[in-house]
């Protein structure tokens, strides 16, 4: 029997499928493990299940010496070191397309949110302040007929280009290669990145965090932007320069931004967001649908299953450890 270590309870609908095949602890925690729980619950494990705020790092997997796979309950794995992980032989999976419909609609969530003045809306209905209509009251911008620019046209990004076209949306993107399939089927047309950010009313991020994408946009890309435009970030907060986006919000470089990831996950949001009127916030919910959380949940555990039979899973990061010779 293989021991299997889950840093925090999943949907049973993927944790049952651990536990029916293999010695599983759980950690019965509510909360972030630390490091130094992770070292300890590795040891001797054949497999570990981690979600995306438990930083993987190559001291908790030199601890984790009978390790075959690190399953991430994720589409994003910039919290494991895969190189690591790589040479020792070790697979490490993630759970991409299932959170794509979930993550699409918490995008446009945000972008009607904060362009209709949702949340100051109920704000200020709970305080109690309105009186009644007004010509003037929290007036906003539609979607129909303005330009949303798409960075980064996979799964979710067209996803988000699709349910713009239904708000007859005018859509452009930017991506390392052109989409025919978007273009054609909804007229998207490809930009270069200066032009998209020049044009758009709507900027949304849909990319992984990695060395080029980090502080893709920063001081100058927002100069660059309208000042009747929105950010919308459902990607890594990283791949947003936060002092210069707040910086930006408050001096109104931008009309606003709706925002669900942040730069110093796992330890919260940047309190500089926190007295804006011009952004909405999200805690990471992108995923945060039943159908999402759970399809992610029996993913995880189906890549953690197949490593451990000996088999590639559909979802891995570092297929080489197979083309090497596997485990």
């Amino acid at each position: 029997m293989m021991d299997v270590f889950v840093t925090r309870r999943i949907p049973e609908s993927g944790l049952k499928k651990i536990t029916q095949k293999y010695d599983t602890y759980v950690s019965p925690k509510p909360r972030r493990l630390t490091k130094e729980e992770i070292i300890e619950g590795v040891k001797g494990k054949d497999a570990l299940l981690c979600i995306l705020t438990d930083i993987i790092d190559e001291e908790i997997i030199e601890a984790g010496e009978d390790l075959k796979v690190i399953s991430n309950y994720a589409v994003g794995y910039d919290n494991i070191d895969v190189e690591s992980a790589t040479k020792r032989g070790i697979a490490v999976t993630n759970t991409p397309g299932v959170l794509t419909n979930a993550t699409a609609e918490l995008a446009f969530a945000l972008i009607l949110a904060v362009a209709r003045n949702i949340t100051l809306g109920d704000k200020f209905v709970r305080e109690d302040r309105f009186e009644g209509w007004d010509p003037t009251l929290l007036v906003g911008s539609e979607l129909a007929g303005n330009v949303i620019g798409i960075v980064g046209m996979g799964n979710i990004g067209t996803a988000v280009a699709h349910r713009a076209k239904a708000f007859n949306m005018d859509v452009i993107y930017f991506n390392r290669s052109r989409v025919d399939e978007v273009e054609r089927e909804i007229d998207a047309k490809f930009v270069d990145f200066e032009e998209l950010l020049k044009r758009a009313d709507f900027v949304s991020l849909h990319v992984p965090l990695t060395e080029e994408t980090k502080h893709m946009v920063s001081w100058n890309e927002l100069d660059m932007m309208k000042d009747t435009a929105y950010l919308i970030n459902t990607a890594r907060g990283e791949v947003v320069e936060e002092k210069a986006l707040i910086e930006a919000l408050k001096g109104d470089k931008i009309a606003g931004a709706g925002v669900d990831v942040f730069a110093d996950e796992p330890y919260g949001a940047n309190p500089g967001y926190y007295d804006l009127d011009n952004v909405v916030l999200a805690p990471h919910l992108g995923s945060a649908s039943h159908r999402a959380r759970n399809g992610m949940a029996e993913m995880a555990a189906d890549n953690l299953i197949a490593v451990l039979d000996g088999k590639m899973p559909e979802n891995i990061v570092n297929p080489e450890v197979f083309e090497n010779g596997g485990y």
